[in-house]
């Protein structure tokens, strides 16, 4: 197991070695996948691909730096006391869970064209991210006033899909109904966050049938809000209250102070222990004192705002190679400095929705999108004010209209891309404990590892196996 503080060049190597090439094919395309994509192109690290100028921003003084503050922010001393163990028993140590949540959207849950691409889709959720951002788009939701989508209907099976040439034409295409999500999400025991309640933009948040008339929107608004408390109560363990409430003037009529009245009502009708999230900005914009100061208000004003989500997309292709090749953009000091600013919130941060598109989908620009990628994760896992990091669209050709097509961690026939191995090797090896340890004189153990859940495991004086889970916070 690589060391947990540091992945050496070798290891690193080793992990994109183990990646799979995919030529681009059609998403939906069935016919049986070649010897070679099924087994992976031999992938290896060379930083060749990545200019001077860019290794430059990401040096060796920078990267030690966030090792320090993984260290520091991300693990917990643990003493842990064993019933009935001798001085000196061997004890097992394996963390099972990371407290931080790694999350990505969950947007195609069955809705690709085979059983084969629908269970590797959904292999990532679990294994990889063991968060999920459901799709709660009200257009799409509730087409029909009075009848929202949240069981599966014929159009959902995967035999319509599996029907389709153009899946993408249709209007619930990336948004599965939200009970098949939601029980699939609780069967795997993961951090469900629903996204969004509210979304003020016309063309993605609001069905057709909404009235244009700020007075008529605002009970309609409550409503939502209320039947869907009552329908999830604290299954769904964090909102998106509002999203993307900053340049509400050019996007359309909304009821006044819809923000902060969104918010109370969510107050009042779900259960406490659900946490409440804006989701605004993009860190490409630099540090927004604008968010800081929306926030505070609702705070200030009494809202439970439990937590501030912050975007960082790279849709741009051209803009990914820029920034291989040494752009001065999405560096540590320009994306410390935006989730510094955001620390005057008084508020845990949810980096809530990350695209890095690969600059092109051959070996070069997928192993790009990796590097830029594990870098950047380093920087959010090192900063001691966010909690959780939620990779945008998981597969290629799986993205909204005008998103890359290649920003995803599989490609389009759900294989593994090298950028998945990255943080895969990040989440579940380098951040994740593992020893082997023996107890004191007292029959306790003590070690220092990431805060998450362990499973403990040792033989008691009279011969017995025993296991214990704790949490090490």
């Amino acid at each position: 197991m690589p060391n947990p503080s540091k992945l050496s060049r070798r290891n690193f190597n080793q992990l994109l070695g183990a990646g799979a090439f995919c030529a681009t094919l059609n998403l939906f395309q069935t016919e049986k996948l070649s010897v070679a994509a099924e087994q992976g192109e031999n992938w290896s690290l060379d930083e060749s691909i990545m200019s001077k100028e860019y290794l430059k921003f990401w040096n060796p003084d920078i990267q030690n730096e966030i090792d320090e503050k993984i260290e520091k922010n991300r693990k917990a001393d643990a003493r842990i006391p064993l019933e009935n163990a001798a001085p000196g028993t061997e004890v097992s140590v394996k963390q099972i869970s990371n407290q931080f949540r790694f999350g990505s959207n969950i947007f195609l849950l069955g809705q690709l064209s085979s059983p084969e691409l629908n269970q590797n889709y959904a292999d990532l959720f679990g294994p990889l991210f063991n968060s999920a951002s459901v799709a709660f788009y009200w257009k799409t939701m509730e087409p029909e006033q009075g009848k929202p989508r949240y069981e599966i209907t014929e159009k959902d099976t995967p035999e319509y899909w599996a029907s389709l040439t153009e899946p993408w034409n249709e209007p619930h295409w990336r948004r599965p109904p939200t009970d098949y999500v939601v029980d699939f999400l609780e069967k795997r025991g993961l951090n469900i966050h629903g996204h969004a309640i509210i979304y003020g933009m016309r063309r993605w948040g609001h069905p057709e049938w909404m009235p244009n008339d700020r007075k008529a929107m605002e009970p309609l608004f409550e409503k939502r809000v209320r039947e869907l408390a009552e329908r999830y109560g604290s299954r769904i363990h964090e909102w998106d209250v509002v999203n993307e409430c900053i340049n509400q003037a050019n996007r359309g009529i909304m009821p006044d102070d819809y923000t902060f009245k969104t918010f109370e009502w969510a107050k009042k009708y779900f259960p406490e222990s659900v946490r409440l999230s804006t989701n605004e900005c993009d860190m490409s914009w630099g540090p927004n004192r604008r968010y800081v100061e929306i926030a505070r208000d609702l705070i200030d004003r009494g809202a439970k705002v439990d937590m501030v989500g912050v975007q960082m997309h790279i849709f741009n292709m051209a803009a990914c190679l820029k920034i291989a090749n040494g752009a001065d953009s999405h560096t540590p000091e320009k994306l410390n400095a935006v989730l510094d600013t955001l620390v005057e919130t008084e508020r845990p941060v949810h980096v809530s929705e990350i695209t890095i598109s690969a600059p092109s989908d051959d070996r070069k620009g997928r192993l790009i999108q990796a590097m830029i990628a594990r870098n950047i994760y380093r920087l959010f896992f090192a900063h001691g004010q966010v909690e959780a990091v939620t990779w945008w669209n998981a597969a290629d050709g799986g993205a909204a209209p005008g998103e890359p097509s290649i920003s995803g961690v599989l490609d389009t026939k759900m294989m593994k891309k090298p950028v998945w191995h990255a943080l895969n090797e990040l989440i579940n090896h380098e951040w994740k404990t593992e020893l082997t340890t023996k107890t004191d004189a007292d029959g306790n153990i003590q070690f220092r590892g990431f805060r998450g859940t362990y499973q403990i495991c040792w033989t008691d004086q009279n011969g017995q196996k025993r296991e214990k889970v704790i949490v090490n916070q």
